[in-house]
């Protein structure tokens, strides 16, 4: 966490009305969103120019009085910012645009629409590459010549809304949120408000959220804003909806504005009132053909090429609705860069508003989509994965007549990552960079003063090992300025915690190994030390500059499950497990994959956390943790069955105290 992250203040916010921002009416066809979306070949291009780009006006776009050139000028015309400022192309009209999109699409389009038939490479021989970094010792000996000061861990607790989060200062949604006053609590499409000021907790009120699903909330004021599953769209083609709550009167909340995506929610997070929202529309579903009896496959092709050039932007770019509003363009032509073709054919957009008025936003986009968005105090991160489509790592091919075909552009081998600044609702796209090796999850990727640091897996590209690395921007490019090889050989990244000077990678094949590299000069990344012990660790959190926690998975007395394992960090150059709690077979803990379902709290030496056990049903326990003489002591309290059971949160009052909230409860809990 750097100084800026600890000083965040909120950024002035002066978003345009949502009339000044949509463009040509009309509403766009579902898009169907694929796990790993297919990627394009090509050689990376050197893009150059400035895009113009940021407020968009009524009439601007297809079907406006614009044409193809875009917005026009009219008695509401806003000053547009420059939204990309780096190395993305900007579109100069939606004939170009539809252009770019028609192009990369026909190099993609096959006789069976977008997804054909797959062959994988065999027995993962694509990864078993010589390794060109240094083998990585298995203790503290490669760091005896280091400086003598080591990098430490810090202590890390929940956002002010009670939410375990990645970054300080950059909220996250989640179930649940408080004030220390007033709590809300979403239970399927029902938001609970619950008084937590008094001795004890009272629920005042509760309102049923309209037309969404599996709503998560954010917090600001008196303001809640929802976020969910659009209840109108398709599994094979999401939309988003975002319901803005007030809680003016806890006693009667009321919905004041209801905006709808046809577009996937990839990311959401909170700058102070600053809501920022990635969006992923993914391939549009055109009218494709497959091969049949009477249908062959060049016949096939040829038809499902002509539906791609006959595609219209409508196909392509995301809609957003209003209220009762007909829907309208999200994105103006000259508001989407082109993307290098590496990147998955798609579209991303990023789209920022303050939490009172959803209907008052900044929206620019790209013509590729990105698996991975993380987010600091004041810059969004895009990256696309490294992993080629369906998670095939190095040939990607289908099958003709029974003969496997390769198709160029699976992978690569690298990363690609756009690096935006954050002003208020608005983003700036200022570097672009790339990476050798695949990205896992936002966990890879941090940013401390100024540099941007990554874990990254084994690709094509690189030996069978991981790697961290930093970047830093040189003009308008992410440059390498520093590589760590040769980590976890043989092994895949399982969880990535950072500090100032400071990464915890954990690897996992057979064994958990955990490794400390120091990141004091990011120009060197230097390995401090590494600990080999059974299972491995899915999530890491620091506990302050002596102990770490890990929970993840390993060997127990009756069989394979969830534990968790305390660490002692004093020296980072001889980490060493202090305690390791097994809960038996057939459990896990949430934090591994949701780690709002852990809960640090430091005045009382104590970790919540949520396990669950497997049998003739799912039953949720609260691992209550305390800390003492290096060891690891439990309380276990039965807390929810079935479903119910991601739903359990442990949320910090300011006062010091702890609310435990279930299915239909939030109760005080006694520690």
């Amino acid at each position: 966490m750097t100084d800026l992250e600890r000083l965040w203040d909120d950024y002035p916010a002066g978003p345009a009305p949502v009339g000044a921002i949509l463009s040509a009416a009309g509403s766009a066809p579902r898009r169907r969103l694929l796990v790993r979306p297919l990627t394009t070949a090509a050689a990376v291009t050197a893009l150059a120019g400035a895009f113009v780009a940021g407020t968009i006006v009524d009439g601007g776009g297809p079907g406006g009085s614009g044409g193809s050139g875009g917005p026009v000028a009219g008695p509401h015309r806003l000053p547009r910012h420059v939204a990309f400022q780096a190395d993305l192309e900007p579109a100069t009209s939606c004939d170009d645009l539809r252009a770019s999109y028609v192009d990369r699409a026909l190099q993609v389009v096959g006789p069976w629409g977008w997804a054909g038939p797959i062959a994988y490479a065999a027995d993962g021989d694509f990864l078993r590459k010589q390794a060109s970094g240094p083998e990585v010792a298995d203790s503290a000996a490669s760091a005896a010549s280091g400086a003598a000061r080591t990098p430490q861990t810090e202590r890390r607790t929940s956002s002010e809304t009670g939410t375990n989060v990645q970054e300080a200062g950059v909220d996250e949604p989640d179930t649940v949120k408080t004030d220390g006053r007033v709590m809300v609590v979403v239970r399927h499409e029902r938001l609970d408000v619950y008084d937590v000021s008094g001795p004890s907790t009272a629920k005042v009120s509760s309102l049923l959220l309209p037309r969404i699903d599996d709503p998560e909330v954010l917090l600001a004021g008196d303001t809640v804003v929802a976020l969910g599953r659009d209840a109108a769209s398709t599994p094979d083609a999401p939309g988003t909806r975002v319901l803005t709550v007030s809680l003016a009167d806890p006693g009667d909340p009321e919905v004041v504005d209801d905006v709808s995506y046809d577009a996937a929610q990839a990311s959401a997070r909170q700058h102070g009132d600053t809501v920022r929202l990635v969006l992923a529309s993914g391939l549009p579903d055109l009218d494709f053909v497959q091969p049949t009896g009477k249908r062959s496959e060049d016949e096939a092709l040829a038809h499902n090429r002509e539906a791609v050039e006959d595609s219209t932007l409508e196909d392509w770019l995301p809609t957003v609705t209003a209220g009762d509003a007909k829907p309208r363009q999200l994105l103006d032509c000259r508001d989407v860069a082109l993307a290098p073709d590496e990147v998955a054919l798609g579209t991303t957009s990023v789209v920022g508003f303050d939490a009172a008025r959803a209907d008052r936003l900044d929206a620019i986009g790209l013509d590729g989509l990105t698996d991975i968005a993380y987010e600091s105090a004041d810059h969004l991160y895009l990256a696309s994965s490294g992993a080629g489509p369906w998670g095939c790592i190095d040939w990607c091919g289908d099958v003709v007549n029974g003969t496997p075909r390769f198709v160029p552009g699976g992978l690569g081998g690298s990363s690609y990552l756009f690096d935006f600044a954050l002003d208020g609702t608005r983003a700036t796209h200022v570097a672009s960079g790339e990476v050798e090796g695949a990205i896992r999850d936002r966990w890879s990727l941090d940013e401390a003063g100024g540099v941007l640091r990554v874990a990254v897996g084994p690709t094509s590209e690189t030996g069978n090992f991981s790697s961290v690395l930093t970047l830093a921007r040189d003009g308008t490019d992410l440059v390498e300025r520093g590589r760590l090889d040769g980590l976890g050989r043989n092994e895949e990244i399982q969880s990535v915690r950072w500090f100032d000077d400071l990464a915890i990678v954990v690897t996992f094949r057979r064994r958990d190994p955990l490794y400390a590299v120091d990141l004091t000069d990011t120009a060197s990344p230097r390995l401090l030390g590494a600990l080999k012990i059974p299972g491995f660790s899915s999530y890491l959190h620091p506990l302050g500059r002596a102990r770490l926690i890990g929970v993840g998975e390993g060997p127990g007395p009756d069989g394979w499950g969830a534990q968790v394992g305390l660490f002692d960090v004093r020296d980072t150059t001889r980490i060493s497990r202090l305690d390791v709690l097994p809960y038996g077979g057939n459990t896990s803990a949430l934090a591994g994959t949701d780690p709002r379902a852990f809960t640090w709290l430091p005045g009382r030496r104590t970790v919540l956390t949520v396990v669950e056990k497997w049998g003739s049903r799912r039953i949720g326990y609260l691992s209550v943790l305390k800390l003492a003489g290096g060891k690891l002591h439990e309380r276990r309290i039965k807390v929810e069955y079935g479903d119910d059971v991601d739903r359990v949160r442990t949320v910090p009052m300011p006062d010091g105290r702890v609310v435990l909230v279930t299915g239909e409860d939030a109760q005080f809990l006694e520690l």
